[in-house]
């Protein structure tokens, strides 16, 4: 294998020093013609390769900004992904992914980042509730913008949903097809999110003169098995609900094949409004109505507000999202029973 060049041969073979060299390719010297001249017949010779990321870091910048985030294999993130990494190269940065498993010592792995120049920003996603570490993790850094899931406290740019509205239109929409008892499903009790899902969907209730019924609310986590069993727990109820507002389409995909191992139909049995609107959700049977977030808008909004932070004094604002209701065919009036 032929020797790799380095600066050191250009400096020695162009008779000037490693500093003269580094600083003429860096473009912070301007050197009489004869001399840029030898420098320029040294890396032609040597066929030199500056290190671009060493000439990045030089500068101050990678030129590359990270996204931390659970996980890939929900769609959900997968799309945020997607357009983080289109957005990023459109303004000319590169996307480090990084994956954290919700876990906080790799949040910090990931944050340190920034502290040693391997990324310029970072946006970060996390889908637990924050018991005070990733706030304080995230300290006075202002080179971090928030997507999706609040971290309380952290005073950095936020880009979220109206997760209040959905939940209203959400339960609104059982509510108008004539349903009064309706359950509601989601996350960990203490996420930011399940709370403002569920505000929407108290708040729905009550403007229609109903009761808050607390036995017909299950909090435990945004996967499919629990959406799963928190159906079988609801349809166990003296009075079971005849409608469900699940929190996420993939809590809604676990309830559907719960019912269809019971054999009761959706909607003639069972009406469901997901929340989310990924992919999948059109493609179940039936295709569920639920509430669309955006994740293309998170991701490149997300995008947008850390550039304008790392190129001024962009304030630390919240942006909220909107969402829209997805009718489709998982909800009809209750059945006479």
């Amino acid at each position: 294998m032929p020797k790799v060049s380095t600066i050191r041969d250009v400096a020695e073979y162009a008779k000037v020093s490693k500093a003269t060299v580094s600083r003429y390719l860096n473009g912070s010297l301007s050197l009489p013609p004869d001399t840029a001249e030898r420098i320029d017949a040294a890396i032609v010779a040597l066929n030199y390769r500056q290190n671009s990321l060493a000439r990045r870091l030089s500068l101050g910048s990678s030129e590359t900004i990270g996204l931390a985030m659970p996980d890939v294999a929900n769609p959900f993130f997968a799309e945020i992904a997607d357009e983080v990494e289109l957005a990023a190269s459109e303004h000319g940065y590169g996307l480090s992914l990084c994956i954290t498993r919700n876990q906080l010592d790799r949040e910090s792995l990931y944050v340190g980042w920034l502290d040693t120049q391997h990324l310029d920003g970072l946006i970060l996603v996390s889908n637990r509730p924050d018991d005070g570490s990733l706030r304080a993790l995230i300290g006075k850094r202002r080179n971090i913008v928030i997507i999706d899931e609040d971290v309380p406290g952290a005073e950095v740019p936020k880009v979220l949903v109206d997760n209040v509205q959905g939940g209203y239109l959400a339960t609104q929409h059982l509510l108008q097809a004539g349903h009064r008892r309706i359950g509601h499903v989601s996350g960990p009790r203490g996420l930011f999110t399940v709370q403002e899902r569920c505000e929407g969907y108290r708040r729905a209730l009550a403007q229609a003169g109903i009761a808050f019924d607390e036995s017909l609310v299950r909090f435990g986590s945004y996967e499919r098995e629990f959406g799963a069993t928190a159906l079988a727990e609801l349809l166990a109820l003296p009075s079971p609900p005849t409608a469900i507002f699940a929190a996420s389409d993939y809590l809604a995909v676990g309830m559907l094949e719960a019912l269809r191992d019971r054999e009761i139909s959706v909607p003639r049995d069972m009406s469901i409004v997901g929340f989310d609107d990924m992919e999948f959700a059109s493609l179940l049977m039936p295709p569920i109505s639920t509430m669309r977030q955006s994740a293309r808008d998170l991701g490149r909004t997300g995008v947008d507000m850390l550039l304008a932070r790392l190129s001024g004094d962009a304030p630390a604002t919240v942006r909220r999202l909107p969402v829209r209701l997805i009718e489709r065919a998982s909800v009809a009036p209750p059945r006479a029973r």
